[in-house]
């Protein structure tokens, strides 16, 4: 993988993000590191037609609206070797988390699954679609809508059937599995990969089942299933878990990516607590905040360089096939 472009080339970069967006991506550092490995990254002007902007090589986006989706339509007709990441129609798929997951599905690899889920349209068919799916009690239910909206976010653990009562629907409910209380994120950016371990909720017993309350939000969960943790015991819990196979960690990785059709995601993984070989896919989300990801500079850096080879391959082919075009003699 080449460290940078050859002296004198530059890959223009455009990129259009919210301004709450753009902190969690565009930092000095990556400006710098980038730079110096003929990589430039330029702010595109929401308030201007994007066709009158650039020339660009590559357009980085995290905006959804129809308004945008024409714009970038638009300027993929006037410049077709420019390479979009990502297409919009790709991205939408994970906006909604009944389809959310339906890409791990597709992936044939041996020990990788999803929790039992189920999509709830109405309060009076919540007892059902838990019966129809064969799932246990406890469940997280999320938002169905996954965006960048605070609303998106707000999940409760649902501990027993009175715990349905306070749901409002529409929802999604998801088996809870115990996973040591450690969640592991993996970030990808192209072929490029990081997996970081974050501290997640607690292994949740039989007793506390019994003895709890029958609905907790996620914002006052922190007494609950051993949230209650010292810095010390939460550092020595990190240390002592052992991170998943880097093997399999790109295989899930590059698989994913195929299935999603997409440069920019992460995906939020578990290891079973009982079953240490079982892991399990929660969640995924487009263009994370790669910032807080060690060394994320370099990560992207690279997946930049990826993308100007890519388009490079893209306009010589271009060439060839109009050049081959134009000498093309017809038989009489």
């Amino acid at each position: 993988m080449p460290e940078s472009l050859l002296a004198g080339e530059r890959f223009r970069i455009g990129y259009a993000l919210a301004p709450r967006s753009v902190s969690s991506f565009i930092q000095d550092s990556l400006i710098v590191y980038a730079e110096k490995r003929g990589v430039d990254l330029i702010p595109i002007d929401l308030e201007k037609p994007l066709i009158e902007q650039g020339p660009f090589d590559s357009v980085f986006h995290k905006l959804y609206d129809e308004g945008w989706k024409k714009q970038l339509e638009e300027f993929s007709l006037e410049n077709p070797t420019t390479i979009i990441v990502d297409p919009i129609e790709s991205i939408e798929k994970l906006h909604n988390r009944v389809s959310m997951l339906d890409a791990v599905r597709q992936l044939n690899i041996e020990n990788l699954e999803i929790p039992l889920q189920a999509f709830v349209d109405s309060n009076e068919s919540l007892q059902d679609g838990i019966a129809n799916q064969g799932m246990k009690f406890p469940l997280i239910a999320k938002a169905v809508i996954a965006n960048a909206t605070a609303d998106a976010h707000q999940m409760s653990l649902v501990l027993n059937r009175d715990g349905l009562n306070g749901i409002k629907t529409p929802i999604v409910l998801q088996e809870f599995v115990n996973h040591g209380g450690v969640i592991f994120k993996v970030y990808v950016a192209g072929d490029h990969v990081k997996c970081v371990k974050r501290k997640s909720l607690g292994d949740i017993t039989e007793e506390k089942l019994g003895n709890s309350e029958n609905l907790i939000p996620f914002s006052l969960i922190s007494y609950f299933a051993d949230n209650e943790q010292s810095d010390e015991s939460l550092a020595k819990l990190m240390e002592a878990t052992v991170m998943p196979p880097s093997t399999f960690v790109n295989e899930v990785s590059k698989q994913l990516r195929r299935a999603l059709k997409l440069h920019l995601f992460n995906f939020d993984m578990i290891r079973d607590s009982i079953d240490g070989n079982r892991y399990l896919i929660i969640d995924i989300n487009y263009f994370p905040g790669y910032a807080k990801v060690p060394e994320y500079e370099q990560m992207l850096t690279h997946c930049f360089l990826d993308l100007a080879h890519q388009k490079c391959s893209k306009e010589t082919a271009n060439f060839d096939h109009g050049a081959n075009s134009n000498g093309h003699k017809v038989d009489n």
